[in-house]
């Protein structure tokens, strides 16, 4: 991450987290290339290079390819970052409504509401993992039972499975009459949204670029730096390989940018920080749990006094 009060400077000359070190063998061969170039135009063997200079249609393909690669790893980078906004936003209010809403009418029920509330969070460290291809790990057994931990690393699918476990549980507190038909319908409306938004991250991830496009972007990219020195060698002389390196620089780091991002879910700087996500979120919910709420009423009492006000004594 770079730091909003960083000089400008320092983040122009940074290295770490910047696409040179993967393109620069590129932009080293095609340098190269160029100063060859200088060399056998200096020699006097002639290149034929004129023929060249009109020649703009790979200029106006190749511009188009890499705005359209840029844009199209830019959505997809948007869109995850997106999606895993809106899980943070579904948990807080999904831990919420289960936190104040459901009844306790057990000492042990207290326990099972907090052990649903760290369910949640083990949904998101379990859909990381999961978008990044990996078992689950401590993180996700410090959030549930050893029980669960052990079934958890049999499947193939942790995330579904947790789902499913905190919607057994909201149909058991139902089934206790502990919350109604309508808070019943609003949290398992939330739960869809956490699903939905690990559909919307394995529709990016299961989705990569078309081979063929990336092919040919590739193809142009160098059949275009290898034509460029071919224009340039007869008026800038030993400049060539200088000004080849630059506009090879600019080009392979622009098509690199777009592979980086295009999957934004792994552990590159330029990924989305996923662990850090996780880690607020929670944060947020052991801060939740560490809170008694206002509100903590029994809903047999509570109906009671909705329907029988003068024979009821509730006190919330």
């Amino acid at each position: 991450m770079i730091d909003a009060n960083q000089n400008w400077f320092q983040v122009a000359f940074r290295v770490s987290g910047s696409v040179i070190p993967a393109i620069l063998p590129r932009v080293l061969f095609c340098t190269l290339f160029g100063v060859l170039l200088s060399i056998l135009d200096l020699l006097g063997f002639s290149l034929q290079t004129r023929a060249l200079d009109n020649f703009i249609l790979p200029d106006l393909v190749l511009g188009l390819l890499l705005v359209f690669r840029t844009n199209t790893a830019y959505d997809r980078f948007w869109e995850g970052r997106k999606s895993w906004g809106t899980l943070v936003n579904t948990v807080r209010n999904f831990a919420r409504q289960i936190w104040v809403s459901i009844a306790e009418k057990n000492p042990s029920d207290t326990q099972e509401k907090v052990a649903t509330l760290r369910l949640l969070v083990a949904f998101a460290f379990a859909m990381k993992l999961h978008l990044r291809g990996e078992k689950p790990n401590h993180e996700i057994a410090d959030l549930v039972s050893p029980e669960q931990y052990s079934i958890l690393q049999c499947m193939n699918h942790p995330p579904l499975e947790i789902a499913l476990w905190i919607g057994d549980y909201l149909q058991r507190q139902y089934d206790r009459n502990c919350l109604n038909t309508y808070q019943l319908t609003a949290m398992f409306k939330l739960l869809d949204a956490m699903v939905d938004v690990l559909g919307s991250c394995e529709r990016i991830i299961k989705t990569p670029m078309p081979l063929a496009y990336n092919i040919h972007l590739k193809q142009i990219l160098l059949i275009y730096c290898l034509i460029l020195p071919l224009q340039l060698a007869d008026d800038l002389l030993w400049y060539t390989g200088i000004v080849v390196g630059i506009m090879s620089f600019t080009l392979f780091g622009i098509e690199e940018i777009g592979r980086e991002i295009e999957n934004p879910f792994g552990y590159d700087q330029n990924d989305l920080q996923l662990d850090s996500i996780c880690k607020t979120m929670k944060r947020n919910i052991e801060d939740m749990i560490s809170i008694e709420p206002s509100v903590h009423c029994n809903l047999e009492e509570f109906q009671s006094e909705v329907f029988h006000p003068k024979n009821s004594s509730l006190d919330c």
